[in-house]
């Protein structure tokens, strides 16, 4: 429609380094529909430019001066619940990751990833999707695959138990894995062709997927099938 202007998609970006700063700003400034209205370099900072401007998106580094991520991730989940937190670090280990996810962040990036995966983490969670760095979604699923898993994340209304997989996925992916056609998936498992492909689809976007040998190489890790 002529004169209605469409809604930036609004960030701010918090990290204790200005070169990390300058550098997101110039990578996010350049997407269509993404605006970035701020940053911060400190805990306390960001918890000022995420009340003041609601953006849609916080950015945020984990290690952050005077207030912790951990800290601010839990307290704009409770006083901003219309911003998404995606939480950049340079750290990784599934403890952490358990605790980022418990705070309340949506997504979670490597900085080593951030070239590959910083967009399409935020196009995930602009749609409320949830985006792991490839090597949390891949603990994530075998922990829950074996039972093991604590993970718990609520977010806005949506609430993530154990794993980003469902037991009706993991079924999908164990017998797309052995060989088996979506049709012959759907006839299995009792459900239609289109519900298989809806869940192939889903699948592929949750553990961050590039392709179908990835899920068979995730399907032998995990022992979901025999070679």
């Amino acid at each position: 429609m002529i004169g209605v202007d469409i809604k930036p998609y609004r960030v701010v970006v918090a990290d204790d380094h200005a070169v990390v700063r300058r550098g997101l700003r110039s990578l996010l400034d350049a997407q269509p529909g993404i605006k970035v209205c701020a940053e911060a370099s400190t805990g306390a900072e960001t918890l000022d430019c995420v009340r003041e401007l609601k953006p849609d998106l916080l950015v945020l580094d984990i290690t952050m001066p005077e207030i912790g991520g951990l800290e601010v991730t839990r307290t704009v989940r409770e006083q901003c619940p219309s911003t998404t937190v995606l939480v950049l670090t340079m750290h990784y280990s599934e403890e952490l990751a358990r605790d980022v996810l418990r705070a309340g962040a949506l997504g979670y990036v490597l900085k080593s990833d951030a070239d590959a995966d910083l967009l399409a983490a935020i196009d995930h969670l602009r749609h409320n999707q949830p985006f792991y760095t490839s090597a949390l979604a891949l603990t994530m699923a075998h922990t829950f695959v074996h039972g093991q898993s604590d993970f718990s994340h609520v977010s806005g209304d949506k609430l993530l138990s154990g794993s980003p997989l469902t037991n009706r996925e993991v079924d999908v992916i164990q017998l797309l894995a052995e060989g088996k056609s979506n049709k012959e998936v759907a006839l299995e498992l009792g459900v239609s062709t289109r519900t298989v492909e809806s869940h192939r689809t889903h699948i592929m976007h949750k553990m961050n997927f590039r392709n179908f040998s990835e899920l068979v190489r995730f399907a032998v890790r995990n022992n979901l099938i025999e070679l």
